[in-house]
């Protein structure tokens, strides 16, 4: 059940379920992927959802479509989609206000019509912001084409959840071939989503877009893709002599925020509070890939951190983000 008034708010922000119509539109590894229980959970809106966050002790999650969303769809088809999809969580998020907020799908292949779209998400149907996922049919979004949707994230003050997805076909080919067939999972959270993702973070600090859009804010799962505990070196790297003049440092952590979905290590999360500050990190579980119970029970008996931190990091610095 919710948490009583003595013990932090359990906010859980990277928590994912499937839209039929969206996942009528996968190909390939993505129609796959997936147990049968792991799909059920996906498809569940509703009373096993509950359950297994009543028993853990989550009191909301924050719910986002799971990848590869309509990031690889054609412009027009990727609207509808997503509009759609973006429409019935609303619906059901709307019956439990109390345990349920949402991040938008974007059809980012129209980047116009994704800007247009968090706008109705945000201010018609109350999402927090929106969550993409990996490449959008092949090109990073730090291109230039891609900007609207940044300048519109600035503009209503909510963030931008970027995620994996299965890596460019080009990348599995060149990495991964030789080991993908006994060892799926290196495509994906062993390896495969993590140098995709964080590349596009790095991408992002590269481009200038937080020049153009200097309080735009970024969220990357997994405790930052790695990158917090490569920062010291990227930075020392960039300023060297041959490099444009910036501090990569800096503006990571000014406009970065990293959640805990996936990666339960107290080595990794203390590694990630002394590079970034403990204001810059957020709760999740990635369910249903992740239980619940395990986040919850390292977060609250296992961490090193003390009860003032440990809230900010299961509820506090949401609510401060989302504005919950």
């Amino acid at each position: 059940m919710p948490s009583s008034a003595t013990k932090p708010t359990v906010i859980a922000i990277e928590e994912h379920y499937w839209d039929r119509e969206v996942t009528n539109h996968f190909t390939g590894v993505d129609v796959t992927r997936g147990s049968t229980g792991l799909v059920e959970r996906l498809y569940d809106l509703g009373a096993l959802r509950l359950k297994e966050m009543d028993e853990a002790g989550v009191d909301i999650q924050v719910m986002s479509h799971g990848a590869p969303a309509t990031q690889r769809l054609d412009p027009e088809t990727a609207v509808r989609v997503a509009r759609g999809a973006n429409d019935r969580l609303h619906d059901f998020v709307s019956t439990r206000p109390d345990r349920f907020a949402a991040f938008a799908v974007l059809p980012t292949p129209d980047p116009k019509g994704a800007a247009d779209e968090l706008e109705r998400a945000v201010t018609k149907l109350g999402f927090k912001g929106a969550m993409v996922h990996g490449l959008t049919n092949g090109a990073f979004l730090d291109e230039k084409r891609f900007w609207p949707i940044f300048e519109r994230a600035q503009a209503l003050d909510v963030p931008i959840y970027m995620h994996p997805a299965v890596p460019h076909q080009a990348v599995i080919d060149a990495y991964y071939k030789d080991y993908a067939k006994d060892f799926p999972g290196l495509l994906t959270a062993g390896w495969g989503f993590t140098v995709e993702t964080a590349t596009q973070g790095i991408r992002l600090v590269l481009s200038g877009v937080f020049e153009a859009y200097p309080r735009l804010k970024i969220v990357l799962g997994h405790l930052g893709e790695g990158l917090p505990f490569s920062l010291w070196r990227i930075d020392q790297a960039l300023s060297r002599a041959g490099n444009r003049a910036m501090s990569f440092r800096d503006i990571f952590c000014e406009h970065f925020y990293i959640t805990t979905s996936g990666n339960f290590s107290n080595p990794a999360l203390l590694c990630c509070v002394q590079e970034m500050g403990v204001d810059r990190i957020l709760f999740s579980v990635d369910w249903p890939f992740v239980a619940n119970a395990p986040g919850v029970k390292w977060m609250t008996d296992e961490v090193p951190l003390c009860k003032e931190d440990k809230a900010k990091i299961l509820g506090g610095n949401a609510k401060r983000l989302l504005r919950m």
